[in-house]
């Protein structure tokens, strides 16, 4: 089971660096969607960045991997590495201010979450205590089927 969570967690490309390093890479790294057949993924890009200047921002459109049609924008994982966190011990407060930074995409198209939060030295400890090239975060949970009220996948 441990294995298998291991095989699909996501990987992120890496090497020990130092903060000032870390800081200047990961603002040139950070994932930008700039097409127009992802809206809701370039509003969420748009307003974590103006909410926290992250030194590393990564968005996953997790939805192909639920029961919604293809194409759909509704199931996101967002990693975000931000000065504005070091004041902000709890996990739960971090995501309360994410959730807050993407109000408006929750109140609609976004049904499913899943937020990784870390200062950069914490994001730093990972990327040294992992020390073979990649950060690895784990897979967001299995989808459970949801309570039925989205329009089945099409397959095509």
């Amino acid at each position: 089971m441990l294995r298998l969570a291991f095989q699909q967690a996501v990987s992120i490309r890496r090497t020990p660096i130092s903060h000032r390093q870390l800081s200047h890479r990961l603002s040139t790294s950070m994932s930008t969607t700039e097409d127009s057949n992802f809206p809701v993924q370039a509003a969420i890009e748009q307003n974590l960045r103006q909410a926290f200047q992250p030194l590393h921002l990564q968005v996953m459109n997790e939805s192909h991997r639920h029961n919604v049609p293809k194409g759909s924008e509704t199931h996101f994982k967002v990693v975000v590495v931000s000065d504005a966190f070091t004041a902000v011990k709890s996990p739960v407060a971090r995501h309360r201010m994410v959730n807050a930074a993407l109000a408006e995409q929750l109140k609609g198209p976004v049904h499913a979450l899943s937020i990784v939060c870390k200062t950069p030295a914490q994001w730093q400890a990972m990327l040294d205590e992992q020390g073979g090239g990649d950060v690895m975060i784990a897979a967001s949970p299995a989808c459970a089927g949801g309570d039925g009220s989205l329009p089945k996948r099409n397959e095509g």
